[in-house]
């Protein structure tokens, strides 16, 4: 859980020249909570189900692998 009253998402990896289709990059992120959750399918879509004290809540969301 982050304690703090907004959420800050800063790219903070190294620059290269090497092109690539999709590079990693590192985020830091300050925020109320976080959950960590697999997508799982859903028709020709995904779905995350999150907490129901989240509905109406701005968040943001990071693919990480």
């Amino acid at each position: 859980m982050f304690m703090g009253k907004e959420i800050l998402l800063r790219n903070t990896a190294p620059k290269t020249t090497e092109k690539t289709e999709f590079p990693k990059v590192k985020f830091e992120a300050f925020g109320e909570e976080m959950v960590e959750k697999e997508v799982k399918p859903s028709g020709k879509n995904g779905r995350v189900y999150l907490p129901p004290g989240w509905v109406g809540k701005r968040i943001k969301i990071i693919r990480i692998d």
